[in-house]
């Protein structure tokens, strides 16, 4: 059970969790305790953070990252406030430096591949997820990636990626057949 860093609250004989608010962040010599409360607010629900807190917590994390550049969780942290904020942009670039900067965390590559799923970029998702999953040291770890994975496998059979013609191709053509079978049945006007 030592797999966690903060995992000093769990007991021996009992591995349910803690509540959330007894457990302690991971980062809280580098963070305060307002920033800290913010990001278990925003873990909690991201829709609670007003706009102001939102980009008070993305300075401090910010800050935070520019103090200590060589934390790859300082990153995913401000890459998460980032898109909860909607900075998808902003957010791609500090997930990758944060991939970039600890390509063996687990975290790093599993929030990347989360980011790149919801923009529709799913073979690069998918390529994140299945690193993410190889990373993973516990049950728990594996299960959020095997479920990020099952999503991604579902979004490219549905054919939701982004980018390339192959949905507008298919949609041209499947419009130009339906109009030729519209065309070619008989028409029973004045029939009762």
């Amino acid at each position: 059970m030592n797999d966690l860093p903060n995992c000093a609250h769990l007991s021996s004989d009992n591995a349910s969790l803690a509540p959330l608010n007894a457990m302690p962040l991971a980062l809280p010599s580098v963070l305060d305790q307002s920033a800290s409360q913010q990001l278990l607010r925003m873990f909690r629900d991201p829709r609670v953070l007003e706009p102001d807190e939102r980009s008070n917590l993305i300075a401090q994390l910010r800050k935070a990252s520019e103090m200590a550049p060589q934390v790859s969780e300082l990153r995913v942290l401000l890459g998460m406030a980032l898109c909860v904020d909607l900075q998808a942009q902003d957010a791609l670039e500090e997930l990758r430096e944060a991939v970039n900067l600890s390509p063996e965390s687990f975290i790093a590559r599993l929030k990347f591949g989360e980011l790149l799923m919801r923009l529709r970029i799913c073979s690069q998702a998918a390529e994140e997820t299945h690193q993410a999953a190889l990373l993973a040291t516990n049950a728990a770890q594996a299960e959020l990636a095997r479920r990020q994975a099952t999503a991604i496998r579902t979004m490219l059979r549905d054919g939701v990626e982004r980018g390339g013609y192959g949905g507008i191709v298919s949609r041209l053509f499947r419009s130009s057949r339906k109009s030729r079978k519209q065309n070619n049945t008989p028409a029973l006007a004045g029939c009762k």
